[in-house]
């Protein structure tokens, strides 16, 4: 990858780009991202443009502080590192900032350093994961110069997947990750997502998925290799079965290789 995703992100599709190159390497063909997460795919293409969506406000913020002032959200994470500890962890992961510079900041930190880069929060929307174990604010595979300059063109929306999807078109490769909602090979991955994904919502983006590809774009799905996944894409697309490596659990002996699928719609 010629640029590293500055985050850690659950269902992260860092290994996709890495070992399946073949199945984004797409030429020039605008990208849209309805649930961008870390951008692995993104950076891995640096497509000349590009929309990136997802739900997560405080992802898309950070993002657009990222493009619009790197040095200003650097800023505040040299201030982070310096200060790293049980204490000050937990102090700025009970703090709300003005600026979204400082926003933008806070979510990294606590990315990088919180248990296992886990994004959960409570009923009242607060950001809730416990610290972690790493020590490092900064990484030496930061350039937040080049992220923001792969921003520049960047479109970033925060809602709904449906506002991006329609905007597909003829010319336009779709790369859709959504949240993993049916349990397959017990990966653990599912109950961070079943209660703000429902089976509903895979439905309704199957059907915003075979849309899009009936206006002409190019879309690759990635989902859980489960029957009822395979079912529901039956005849939309080429359903292929890959092989991953888990590392969100908890244990280590609930780690391990699991299969997903991808759908190719092209």
């Amino acid at each position: 990858m010629s640029l590293s995703p500055f985050l850690k992100w659950a269902g992260g599709k860092r290994w996709l780009v890495e070992k399946h190159a073949d199945l984004i390497s797409l030429g020039t063909l605008r990208l849209i991202e309805p649930f961008v997460g870390s951008g692995a795919v993104f950076f891995g293409m640096e497509p000349s443009s590009a929309i990136l969506s997802d739900k997560n406000v405080r992802l898309i913020e950070s993002y657009q502080a990222i493009k619009d002032d790197w040095k200003g959200v650097v800023k505040w994470l040299n201030i982070h590192q310096q200060n790293h500890c049980l204490e000050y962890y937990y102090e700025i992961r009970s703090m709300d900032f003005d600026d979204i510079d400082a926003r933008a900041a806070q979510f990294i930190y606590l990315n990088r350093t919180c248990w296992n880069g886990l994004y959960r929060v409570n009923k009242s929307g607060q950001f809730n994961v416990p610290i972690g174990t790493k020590q490092n604010v900064l990484l030496s595979t930061d350039n937040f110069k080049a992220v923001s300059r792969a921003l520049s063109n960047v479109e970033l929306l925060a809602g709904d997947f449906e506002e991006a999807l329609n905007r597909a078109c003829l010319g336009d490769f779709v790369f859709v990750d959504p949240p993993y909602t049916v349990k397959h090979n017990h990966n653990g991955f599912v109950k961070y997502n079943e209660s703000i994904f429902s089976w509903d919502d895979q439905i309704r983006l199957r059907d915003k998925v075979s849309l899009a590809v009936d206006r002409g774009a190019v879309v690759l799905v990635t989902n859980a290799c489960h029957d009822s996944v395979k079912s529901l894409y039956k005849g939309l697309g080429k359903i292929i079965t890959l092989s991953r490596s888990s590392v969100i659990a908890g244990s280590a002996g609930a780690r391990g290789t699991f299969q997903e699928v991808v759908i190719k719609c092209y």
